[in-house]
């Protein structure tokens, strides 16, 4: 396992221990046992190897060059970094588009044959504003259209919306959607639950302001990656707890769903790139204000929320992630609790993989089979 800071270790065995302790952390470990024993069966040594065998498992012919792009780029593990380290340094959207150049195609130029208009605009929080970006696909059609509320990743700490553009432009243009991209406060300035009041506070402006941006304020959907999957889950959560209309459906991207570092995907994956189990813990450690914010339902989607009465769910996880068992298990405990869900793990990709359509064909196909199932709660045809 990767080093990391004494406050981050601290981070990591709190959350291993509260859920160690709980009945339903022992479901969840046994309902991805085999995923453990096909992962490790070969070569226990690679999930201690540096990178946990991330390029040799990567698809060669795409993902492996991203990976080895972003090494090109000089980035650095995160739990390595400050926090402006970290934010600053090239992500992996940058080295999609490093890929694009190396293959003599312009980014700008793909991204503006899509045909997809932005705006930016924002929304009110306790004592501010925050942004929220408007794609909008050009010849949808007239009259109101569907909306997606997406939030970007980033472990609540880094990222931002331009990060994951690709992504919400992808799902604008194949759903024939509107995708309004959310800005949210990170940590450590901001601390847990800041993100969640902002996501919450931005779904219900979108609910109230559709309109104003050629939306349908009838036809809302929630979708995010990684820590934004875990606040689009919470805020269909929030809205039926506070009765606040329901979004029709939820995409889940590898979401953040539990506080178990010990999972059979966390062992396998624990130095994977471009997350690692290291980088979780930094991440928690930056994030969560107090201890006992680990145990919170929000973080603890497949232990301790109530997930009845939940919007039908698309969940997509990537093979090399330290998150894939616990967005497995979520697909489980959802389906579990009554809620329409589709699962689809992406064998050969890495987290971050499912915005990097324009070099990886893992990536087109996740999109897709999200892309049906939106298209399907919206009452619209797909093309």
């Amino acid at each position: 396992m990767m080093s990391i800071n004494t406050k981050s270790a601290l981070a990591l065995g709190l959350l291993a221990g509260v859920v160690m302790t709980s009945p339903l952390a022992m479901a969840q470990g046994a309902t991805t046992e085999k995923a453990a024993d096909a992962a490790m069966s070969d070569k226990p040594s690679v999930a201690e190897s540096p990178d946990s065998g991330t390029m040799k498992r990567a698809d060669q012919e795409d993902m492996a060059l991203v990976l080895k792009k972003l090494q090109e780029l000089g980035v650095k593990p995160i739990e390595s970094r400050t926090v402006e380290e970290a934010r600053t340094q090239p992500t992996p959207a940058d080295a999609v588009k490093a890929v694009l150049k190396d293959q003599g195609k312009d980014p700008m130029a793909l991204m503006a044959a899509m045909k997809v208009s932005k705006k930016d605009m924002t929304y009110p929080i306790a004592d501010g504003t925050q942004p929220i970006r408007i794609y909008t696909p050009e010849g949808a059609g007239s009259g109101p259209l569907p909306v997606i509320v997406y939030y970007h990743g980033g472990g609540w700490v880094i990222a931002n919306i331009d990060t994951y553009e690709s992504s919400a432009m992808a799902l604008a243009k194949k759903t024939g959607a509107i995708v309004a991209s959310v800005e949210y406060r990170h940590a450590p300035e901001n601390k847990f639950p800041a993100a969640y009041e902002d996501s919450f506070a931005a779904y219900k402006w979108v609910t109230e302001h559709a309109s104003e941006f050629g939306g349908d304020p009838k036809k809302l959907a929630v979708a995010g990656e990684s820590a934004g999957g875990n606040l689009a889950a919470n805020v269909a959560i929030m809205a039926r707890d506070q009765k606040v209309q329901a979004p029709l459906h939820m995409l889940l991207v590898y979401p953040v769903a539990g506080t178990d570092m010990t999972t059979p995907s966390y062992i396998a994956n624990q130095n994977a790139m471009p997350l690692s189990k290291g980088a979780m813990g930094w991440f928690v450690d930056k994030t969560l204000g107090k201890p006992e914010d680990a145990k919170s339902p929000m973080l603890n989607l497949t232990t301790m929320a109530d997930l009845k009465g939940l919007p039908p769910a698309t969940v997509i996880t990537a093979e090399i992630d330290p998150l894939m068992s616990e967005g497995k298990v979520l697909s489980e405990k959802l389906a579990a609790a009554g809620v329409r869900t589709t699962y689809q793990n992406n064998e050969g990709v890495t987290h971050e993989f499912f915005g990097m359509d324009a070099v990886l064909d893992d990536a087109k196909r996740a999109q897709d089979f999200a892309v049906k199932d939106l298209k399907e709660a919206f009452g619209t045809k797909a093309k």
